[in-house]
């Protein structure tokens, strides 16, 4: 049996708490192209192991936690820095079988976007969008990859592969065929694949940061030093003009002509819309209840005189706990259901191209920036923490709220004196 090492850094709980934290992992040589590390977080660390392949290059492996803080060694899911040792050379003396003998333990990137989905599915929002992006353009081109294996390079030629791409054609049920739209006159449409290349670039490195996070891989490095493509997140952004959003709402059927109605007086999104109640309406403050968002957290939107009618009237006379808005048959309101009749009703209103539902949320907001009301303001009401999107996406309709905002709330700090000279016109040259 090969004689265990010590490290003066790493053997006890104390020694290792005095250790900077950092990405790379502090390494201990076992035997010659081979290291015991440990990774230290925020809440105490974990062990992992590498050694150097034929190759040249390491191939990494997650032991398990280290007994830090309150955490006592158990053998299996806990260990101290001798445990870990022999567990580093187990794995290591497997590492060394021929390939039929060895045990089939293999973390590939199509595992760590297995565990990541599980995980999102009770943590996050949208969890069958992104699971789309796995399964249709991650796992087949990347799924069979090791994570340790794992290189930039391959992550940047995926993602340009990607965007270089046309858009999939939703495909009929039951259907397995794989068609693409043809966008060769639409000039925005190399903006649009780099932007969607993005959002599933973002599934993917929250998915290894998550495998990171979790010590299945010891470095973050590869998909870190990958850059998504700039400026391309949105175009100018499309509003409808006051006349335009009373000819939609005149050409609507009844069913959608109040989620567009609720859409333009809140500037909420479709899935908040379709999952009010009829007690999220509160007469009194005359504010409507938001308790799913997009981040997660409820929030209180503000409504005008108008809005509070149109609410009043919606809900009176209808029990709390019923579904606020519902489709013409009875049946609730799912995704995807507004997309066709919103589409012809821009197309009976005379709206070309026809308008997204999300662009009733840009409406809204556009609007109140053209009233003046300030950023801070709007922002509060969309369920944003700050009013960088408001900015990035309105701000260009608001050039004077800054000089606005500054002339009228600016102290006079009484260091300029008044002077009875007028100032004379300039001579023209």
């Amino acid at each position: 049996m090969p004689r265990q090492v010590k490290d003066a850094r790493l053997d006890t709980r104390e020694k290792r708490k005095k250790l900077e934290r950092r990405r790379e992992p502090h390494w201990r040589k076992l035997d010659r192209g081979s290291h015991l590390g440990y990774r230290k977080g925020a809440e105490g660390g974990y062990w992992v192991v590498r050694r150097r392949t034929e190759e040249g290059r390491y191939q990494f492996h997650s032991l398990g936690n280290a007994d830090d803080g309150a955490r006592d060694a158990d053998g299996t899911e806990i260990l101290d820095f001798y445990q870990a040792q022999d567990q580093a050379r187990g794995w290591l003396v497997q590492q060394a079988l021929p390939v039929t003998e060895q045990e089939d333990d293999a973390y590939t990137v199509k595992a760590a976007l297995a565990d990541y989905m599980s995980w999102y599915e009770t943590h996050g929002k949208g969890a069958a969008t992104h699971q789309y992006s796995v399964d249709a353009f991650i796992n087949p081109d990347l799924g069979h990859i090791e994570l340790f294996a794992l290189t930039a390079k391959q992550i940047r030629d995926w993602h340009k592969e990607l965007a270089e791409k046309p858009p999939r054609v939703r495909r009929s049920n039951g259907s397995s065929e794989v068609r693409y739209r043809d966008t060769s006159d639409d000039p925005d449409a190399e903006r649009k694949r780099r932007a969607s290349a993005n959002r599933v670039l973002a599934v993917l490195k929250a998915a290894l940061n998550h495998a990171w996070h979790e010590g299945k891989v010891a470095s973050d490095d590869p998909w870190r030093r990958v850059k998504p493509f700039r400026n391309v997140d949105a175009p100018r952004v499309r509003y409808l003009t006051q006349a335009e959003c009373v000819r939609l709402v005149n050409t609507c059927p009844h069913d959608l002509r109040a989620l567009v109605q609720a859409a333009l007086s809140t500037g909420c999104r479709f899935g908040e819309i379709t999952a009010l109640r009829v007690s999220d309406f509160n007469a009194d403050s005359g504010t409507l209840l938001i308790s799913e968002s997009k981040s997660g957290k409820s929030r209180h939107v503000v409504l005008t005189d108008k809005g509070q009618k149109f609410f009043a009237s919606t809900t009176a006379g209808r029990p709390g706990n019923e579904t606020l808005f519902r489709q013409v048959n009875g049946e609730p309101w799912k995704k995807g259901f507004q997309r066709r009749p919103l589409i012809a009703a821009c197309e009976r209103a005379g709206i070309s191209p026809a308008l997204p539902f999300h662009g009733l949320r840009h409406t809204y907001c556009s609007h109140l920036v053209m009233a003046r009301i300030p950023l801070e303001v709007i922002a509060k009401n969309l369920g944003h923490s700050d009013t960088r999107m408001v900015e990035k996406h309105y701000g260009h309709m608001a050039p004077s709220y800054v000089a606005d905002t500054i002339r009228a709330a600016a102290p006079d700090l009484g260091v300029i004196e008044q002077s009875n000279v007028a100032e004379l016109g300039r001579a023209s040259a």
